[in-house]
């Protein structure tokens, strides 16, 4: 900082800069502190120490009007002084760390331990080892050789767990690849204009440098802080860096200071940069936390060690604590935590509770092992523990202790969060193919339940590439662009002046590309249309431009979504003022009190004049689909000033010079994206700032209305005159009566925008909850894209503050991309539910097999290594293969899901429980009679360390093949007959199931003793594959079964659900609430789940004691739950569950609303 004194001498002085960085006239730490500087102060302070903002640029080697002049050394050199503008990502976890959080499960960590113990005691001789006094302890073991293989297992065990760990680790480690490929491709898309040369081009952010100038316009974000050098009406919303929500005004004789991660909401203007990267206001703020990360880190890893469950409620809890600043940081952090979609939510939970079961089947079946042993040992042959046979008799119990774990082992799906993962992060970079960039994963997901999209018209639905078609000038409509000599000269000249003056000088028609192709357009697309007419009328926009620059512009009312117009004040050569204007034509008309004749000259223009223009040639063009333009100006005396400030009084007494109809077409493939989404039971609705005729228009050619039908097509005036009461405010009961029958909503504000989709999101109507996307280009809609289940910005129009509101981007702005993302997002529920169909099945079979295998054979038909090859099949394997199906276009032939449907629907229970019973069937047939029906020795009984027999290994093989095929069935969820429809397209499975095939003939023949196998000749080697192929004959049996036979299955399938619908709800209101009320909320979950549970109690018995059909009261409950759902967010949630839990629920006719 000793610099500072020195300032004066250096002003003066130039040439002495040589301990300035770099030759450079002020250093890092000076502009680092002239950033913390605000308001006065600031301009105070960089008058006096730089001479003004010219001053400045000299001292950084820039120009404000040329720019930098692009030379690579000179670029070089200002990052190496100055800092690039990155700021350093957290380093991600190495391959060994994943490794090691894979390690931390806890069933690996006992089977880590009981290996290791089995492991230990084949190492060690016990001195009694050739008595026969320790009972049927050794009698298996026929030669030295077989004793010494004892260690075999223990360390096949080890192995697989091993391999289980490398497989997670992998996994984990290619989805956090994938996740920064992301990331940085989100970064890459934002790009910035920057002066270089005397040239604007765009930049990627990451390349502007301290010393460019910046051209910052509505809707930016500013990617770093800068000094302003030139605005126009500049409105700056601060509040990301502040906490203040009101905007602040910028000028450079007032308020200079632009800062990294503000947003502009209004207005346009050129700055200096000053500092970048991890210098800047948000750059500083990043560091800071950076040193607070690692804490953060340790606090999370305690959190994590809980349940699913407990972890799910602490995490929202842990960004009570801290000051303002660092409290948004820790959201975004915990916006990252909160990643655990509604699906996750649900697949969470049941894991939890098809663990907990497992757990007890696995503990039964060790204490029976252990009780049957001793029995068996101790009190029938009334052998006594004998020392020298202890280490026998625990080699006996650890053996159990295996055979309990494995069961625990395969009873408990981690493969379920995994196929979640998987699933979403391939549909993710699949969608990248599609043009959809998601932000936010479970936004993919969310999409698939999706029952309304609003959409935006402009660039969404239509081309957003607009030229300008018709006109009406001089009191006549031309149907096409006139030629110039059919104006009268005063009216042409006004019109270019007023089209080319009155445009953000950013807007500009490019030459094309290619050879033969449509002129470029750059900026904002309405006024590109404009300018069009301009080089129509044979004339150039940019010579006026030159004469007058933006810098001698005398003022600009910026357009904004309150004035719907823009206008811009020059100074005319005797000094007295111009102000050239235009909007929307009927806005604009409703100034105008004059009007251009066919000679040029002003003539009165009165109301009446104005409603027959409007029937006359605005209706008439807006009824084609286009938007109209008024465009007017207004000269102003030099003296006395006028006062600028009074908008209202400005604004006024115009004069129209002509209006535009500019037409921007429909996309060619929008009406088909729409037909396909009415067929999957989503609601299109159209929102747009546009006239209603031309909305009106549009929507009939893009197929969201029909002409005859019966809905509603109303503007934003007579949508709030409809939802609002007498006082004004929002009433949902009024919403619920318009919001069913809208499809076009026209002259919308963003707050109409906003109360629309908060009105559909909030309401009771039907009984599921409406999911709502939105999609929205501006920075007005952003409230609205935060506010909907899922945010589509636009990725080539959009502006930097929409792309931040919303959670998919759409890289080609096409609505038909949105389409594309309902059909990946039903596809991983999709791939889901088959995964969890397979997997059940194999839970079901394989414990009920280890479980009775144990209990009546003492020994676990399967055994662990061989449990934790199936397992691997199952849950790593049989995610990679499901969850990569592709999307087909028959997932658009249904209706959305909704939020509460229970995972598991009736068709899947049905083909569990069916494979489930044919499996065992054939498993048990072949363990308790196998060996006479193949004439092999019985494997039953064997004693410890007994070579692998032929028996056990029939099984084992017949019970993989089982699941190969299943694995076959379990591509179709819906009742297909065709298991094999479009097996093809997805090379992933096939190579897996060959994969898995492969492997399994090389376990059985050479794997030997450490998977318990003995190699099969051909004809066993075929019934194995004969029974497993018996699955797919057996898998059209059961699809021959009609669900309505099946009564019980609909309740099975919600009772696992039941208590799962308040978790869901909080988790998404869990942003809304702010901290205080965080550890309230958090007693509140604990004690609304108590609830809930004795809720479902009551009800059950409450069925049965009236003896009503159990599964109509379950409906009914489900139904009252969700009704309650919306309830619950508002009151406090013990009063409406309890009055819910003890209505009886068979008296339907006192409905939950009265309590």
């Amino acid at each position: 900082m000793g610099d500072m004194t020195n300032s004066d001498f250096y002003t003066k002085n130039q040439r002495n800069d040589s301990n300035h960085a770099g030759g450079f006239g002020c250093s890092l730490s000076e502009l680092r502190s002239l950033m913390e500087l605000r308001g006065t102060e600031a301009v105070v302070k960089i008058q006096e120490d730089y001479g003004g903002v010219e001053g400045l640029c000299q001292r950084l080697k820039t120009s404000p009007t040329e720019g930098l002049d692009g030379d690579a050394t000179d670029l070089d050199k200002r990052k190496e002084v100055f800092g690039q503008n990155l700021i350093p990502p957290k380093k991600p976890k190495t391959f060994l760390q994943l490794v090691w959080e894979a390690l931390q499960d806890v069933t690996l960590i006992i089977l880590e331990i009981a290996a290791l113990i089995s492991l230990g005691l084949s190492f060690y001789q016990p001195p009694g080892e050739g008595s026969e006094s320790c009972g049927t302890a050794n009698a298996g073991a026929e030669d030295e050789g077989e004793a010494e293989a004892g260690w075999i297992e223990g360390a096949a065990i080890l192995l697989s767990v091993v391999c289980v760990v490398l497989v997670t680790a992998f996994n984990d480690w290619s989805k956090e690849k994938q996740f920064r490929g992301l990331q940085s491709r989100i970064e890459q898309e934002q790009r910035f204009q920057v002066v270089r040369g005397g040239q604007v081009i765009q930049l990627p952010v990451s390349d502007i440098v301290t010393g460019d100038i910046a051209q910052v316009k509505y809707g930016d974000l500013l990617p770093a802080d800068g000094v302003l050098i030139q605005s126009n009406d500049l409105k700056i919303d601060e509040s990301s860096l502040t906490g203040e929500s009101d905007h602040v005004r910028k000028s450079a004789d007032k308020d200079p200071m632009l800062l990294s991660g503000t947003h502009v909401m209004e207005g346009s203007g050129r700055m200096l940069v000053t500092a970048v990267g991890v210098n800047s206001q948000t750059g500083i703020i990043f560091t800071l936390l950076g040193a607070g990360g690692e804490e953060e880190e340790k606090k999370e890893k305690k959190v994590k060690k809980q349940d699913g469950a407990a972890a799910m409620e602490m995490q929202p809890l842990k960004s009570a604590e801290g000051g303002e600043a660092d409290d948004r940081e820790k959201k975004k952090a915990y916006v990252s935590k909160k990643e655990k979609s509604v699906l996750q939510g649900k697949l969470t939970k049941l894991a939890v509770q098809i663990g907990k079961a497992g757990l007890v089947m696995s503990a039964i079946t060790v204490i029976i092992l252990v009780l049957y042993f001793s029995i068996d040992n101790f009190v029938l042959l009334k052998k006594p523990w004998l020392p020298e046979c202890t280490p026998v008799y625990i080699q006996y119990f650890v053996k159990f202790f295996i055979i309990g774990v494995t069961v625990l082992v395969v009873a408990v799906p981690e493969g379920l969060p995994l196929a979640v993962t998987i699933s979403l992060a391939y549909s993710v970079k699949k969608m990248m193919k599609d043009n959809n960039l998601v932000r936010h994963l479970d936004a993919c997901e969310t999409m698939g339940n999706a029952t309304a999209i609003c959409s935006d018209k402009t660039g969404t639905l239509t081309t957003n590439r607009m030229t300008a078609v018709q006109c009406y000038v001089g009191d006549v409509h031309y149907k096409q662009i006139p030629d110039p000599s059919s104006i009268p000269p005063k009216t042409l000249d006004l019109l270019v002046n007023a089209i080319s003056l009155n445009s953000a000088y950013t807007t500009k028609i490019l030459p094309p590309d290619k050879e033969g192709g449509l002129p470029k357009q750059v900026g904002n697309k309405t006024e590109c249309g404009l300018l069009g007419l301009v080089l129509d009328l044979k004339r150039d926009y940019q010579t006026i431009r030159n004469q007058i620059p933006e810098e001698k512009l005398y003022k600009v009312y910026t357009f904004n979504s309150v004035r719907k117009s823009m206008s811009t004040i020059i100074t005319l050569p005797d000094s007295s003022f111009r102000m050239y204007s235009k909007g929307a034509s009927e806005i604009v008309l409703k100034k105008c009190t004059r009007i251009l004749n066919e000679a040029g000259e002003p003539r009165v223009f009165r109301p009446r004049d104005r409603d027959e223009m409007v029937k006359k040639v605005i209706e008439p063009m807006a009824c084609e689909g286009l938007r109209t333009i008024c465009v007017a100006y207004r000269d102003f005396p030099a003296d006395p000033e006028p006062n600028w400030e009074d908008e209202n009084n400005i604004l006024t007494d115009l004069t129209a010079i002509c209006v535009v109809g500019i037409e921007d077409p429909v996309r060619p493939e929008v009406p088909d994206a729409i037909q396909k989404c009415q067929r999957a039971g989503i609601t299109v609705r159209m929102v747009t700032g546009d006239n209603i005729n031309t909305a009106r228009a549009i929507a009939i050619k893009c197929g969201i209305i029909h002409p005859g039908e019966d809905f509603l097509c109303i503007d934003g005036k007579e949508f709030n005159r409809r939802i609002r009461n007498e006082k004004g405010e929002v009433e949902q009961e009024r919403i619920d009566k318009v919001w069913p029958k809208l499809r076009v909503l026209a002259r919308s504000s963003p707050t109409d925008k906003h109360t629309l989709v908060k009105g559909i999101i909030d309401s009771t109507l039907g009984d599921q909850r409406q999911v709502v996307a939105v999609t929205g280009d501006g920075t007005n809609d952003g409230p609205a894209l935060k506010k909907a289940d899922v945010g589509f910005a636009m990725g080539i129009a959009g502006t930097d503050v929409a792309k931040e509101a919303s959670d998919i981007i759409l890289t080609d702005d096409n609505f038909s991309s949105i389409v594309k993302a309902v059909m990946w997002g039903r596809n991983v529920y999709d791939s889901i539910s088959k995964f969890l169909q397979f997997q059940l099945t194999v839970n079901v079979v394989a414990v009920i097999v280890a479980f009775t295998g144990a209990c009546i054979t003492q020994d676990s038909p399967l055994k662990a290594v061989q449990m934790l090859w199936v397992n691997l099949i199952m849950d790593t394997f049989a995610s990679l293969a499901l969850a990569t199906e592709p999307p087909t276009e028959s997932l658009l032939m249904r209706k959305p899901y909704g939020r509460n449907k229970p995972l598991i629907s009736s068709t899947m229970t049905k083909n569990i429980l069916g494979h489930g019973v044919y499996q065992l069937i054939i498993i048990f047939t072949l363990l308790f009679v196998g060996e006479q029906i193949f004439d092999i020795d019985s494997g039953r009984n064997a004693p410890l360390h007994s070579p692998p027999s032929e028996h056990y290994t029939i099984i084992f093989n017949t019970f993989v093949m089982m699941q190969l095929f299943n694995e076959i069935n379990a591509r179709k969820i819906h009742g297909e007959r065709n298991v094999f429809d479009g097996i093809f397209r997805n090379p992933i499975f096939c190579s897996i199931v060959l994969g898995t095939f492969a492997i399994q003939v090389v376990i059985v023949q050479f794997g030997g003793k450490p998977f318990s196998c003995s190699p099969l000749d051909l004809e066993k080697w075929m019934w194995c594959v004969f029974l497993g192929m018996g699955e797919l004959v057996w898998g059209q049996v059961i699809s021959t079964i009609p669900n309505s036979k099946l009564r019980f299955l609909r309740g099975a399938g919600q009772l696992s659900k039941k208590d799962e619908l308040p978790e869901e709800e909080m988790n998404e209101d869990q942003e809304e609430i702010d901290h205080s009320e965080r550890e309230l909320r958090r007693g509140q979950i604990l004690w609304f789940r108590g609830l809930n549970r004795i809720q479902t109690q009551i009800e059950v018995v409450n069925t049965f004691k009236s003896g009503t059909s159990f599964q109509g009261a379950l409906r009914r409950q489900s139904s009252t739950t969700s009704q309650n759902q919306d309830v619950t967010n508002v009151s406090s949630p013990t009063h409406v569950s309890l009055c819910n839990a003890f209505s009886s629920p068979t008296s339907t006719a006192a409905p939950s609303g009265q309590c």
